[in-house]
């Protein structure tokens, strides 16, 4: 009976306690300033379907938020940091979609309550669209493949899945995967190492290829689907990765050569042309337009490596594509001359409305992960403006639409200059982007203070990607490839 006691009042003491951290501070002392958060979610724009913006006050031993909806709702949270429930969550976006929830944040430090000026952050009209993402999450050095995978997360919660990693593939590196149109029923990733192939999945066939052959300098690299799905663009680069004595930017990653190709699917064969495979030239990064009709790149003068890797600067191109006959024309258009002022373009990609292409800029070179001043900018397809992109005050690299066209996914280093990590912005009808968000996390202080990770490849995804990821471990080691043949 003692026993029981004590379990009694120890329950009954927990209850008082969880009773009084949810209770709203009293006796609170007014700062009339903005909270210091972490993540920073002030004034970001975010769609119904995101998982909560859990976050930590800087400094503070704990915290009580009350979030209320501008047409209607409330909820709160409380703890060491704010971790709202997920119903609730929900709930408070669809009722205040296209509105706004107004966030009033409470810390306790130092022995007493601080009350800091409500924030705002606005929900938008535009859904997402979007099941989730899938990305590469990597070591930030990569010096060795060490350990890597391809993963899939749930944008509405916080479940991440692998879709492969190289413990199944030891020694092998992931890389390079996309869908067509954020659809995961068309998909390629590429393995490199030493049992290499490209995964094709379209519909419900599924195979390994080897994409080398006596007509290319390698097995094909970075794709893009062509919007049809009977054809996806590849580069075939010669890469080589080198170290500097430059803290900021100390891995560099170039290449000898690089050309495009082009897989057709029903008949099981590469293709190109000319301008895409001159020697003169180094072709990289296609992109088909969302019509089909042109192939976005981007093309410099081949340099010799490694000694004049600092001089490649890309142009931004286009070339005409058939897809009926499955040729390209003439005529090369460059889009954006960025050599001419002393800079390079890299990872272009047209918003699937056919209105937008987002690019990065860096100082030199195409590969922009290691380069601190890359900054992704706009350009307008219809009228030929562009502008930097808002909020871009540090490296952006990788990034791809939503099917809506409405929001970008990019990776950036801006937090610690170490890791890149995920983000989230909002794209208008004017192709303005709202300020960015980091991707949420459970505890986000906890998760990104203690992961080695840096996230890259980022994509959407429509759903989630069905892959049985323990069959294509052993089909990789197995060494079965099916292979193609060179048509042009």
């Amino acid at each position: 009976m003692k026993r029981v006691y004590y379990i009694i009042i120890g329950v009954a003491a927990l209850l008082v306690v969880s009773a009084g951290c949810n209770r709203k501070p009293h006796d609170t002392v007014s700062t009339n300033t903005l909270p210091e958060i972490w993540p920073d979610y002030q004034e970001v724009t975010i769609p119904t379907g995101i998982a909560p913006l859990n976050f930590a006050v800087r400094g503070a031993e704990k915290v009580y938020v009350e979030v209320k909806g501008s047409r209607e709702g409330s909820m709160t949270a409380s703890g060491h940091y704010a971790d709202f429930d997920l119903k609730e969550w929900r709930h408070l976006l669809e009722a205040n979609k296209g509105g706004r929830l107004d966030v009033h944040t409470y810390a306790y430090a130092d022995g007493k309550w601080m009350e800091y000026i409500p924030f705002p952050i606005y929900v938008s009209d535009d859904d997402l669209e979007a099941w989730g993402l899938t990305y590469r999450r990597i070591a930030p050095g990569y010096e060795t493949y060490s350990s890597m995978g391809i993963y899939q997360r749930d944008l509405s919660n916080f479940d991440e899945f692998a879709i492969l990693e190289n413990t199944q593939v030891t020694g092998m590196c992931l890389n390079c995967h996309v869908s067509n149109r954020t659809n995961p029923s068309q998909m390629t990733l590429h393995v490199r190492g030493l049992h290499g192939g490209t995964f094709l999945q379209s519909g419900e066939e599924r195979t390994w290829l080897n994409t080398k052959t006596d007509s290319t300098m390698g097995a094909c690299v970075y794709p893009y689907w062509h919007p049809s799905g009977r054809y996806c663009a590849y580069s075939t680069n010669a890469t080589h990765q080198g170290f500097t004595e430059n803290a900021a930017k100390g891995i560099e990653v170039y290449d000898d050569k690089s050309d495009i190709v082009i897989l057709d699917l029903q008949k099981k064969a590469l293709f190109s042309c000319p301008q895409l495979r001159d020697s003169a030239w180094s072709e990289n990064a296609p992109a088909f337009s969302p019509d089909g009709k042109w192939l976005y790149y981007i093309t410099g003068k081949t340099v010799t490596m490694p000694d004049d890797y600092q001089n490649q600067r890309y142009d931004l191109c286009r070339i005409a594509f058939d897809a009926e006959r499955g040729t390209f024309g003439d005529t090369v258009d460059t889009l954006v001359c960025l050599s001419a002022e002393g800079k390079s373009a890299t990872w272009p990609r047209p918003s699937y409305d056919g209105r937008y292409l987002v690019y990065t800029e860096t100082d030199y070179g195409y590969f922009s992960v290691w380069h601190p001043e890359a900054r992704q900018w706009m350009l307008d397809l219809t009228t030929g403006e562009r502008h930097l992109m808002e909020n871009a005050s540090a490296e952006g690299s990788y990034h791809n639409w939503s099917a809506d066209s409405r929001w970008l996914v990019f990776t950036s280093r801006r937090e610690t200059g170490l890791y890149s990590n995920l983000y989230l912005t909002h794209v208008d009808a004017s192709g303005h982007a709202s300020k960015p968000f980091l991707l949420p996390q459970r505890n986000p202080d906890r998760y990104y203070t203690e992961a080695t990770w840096s996230f890259n490849t980022p994509d959407f995804t429509t759903e989630k990607v069905r892959f049985d990821h323990r069959k294509a471990g052993m089909l990789i080691n197995a060494n079965q490839r099916d292979t193609l043949r060179w048509l042009y």
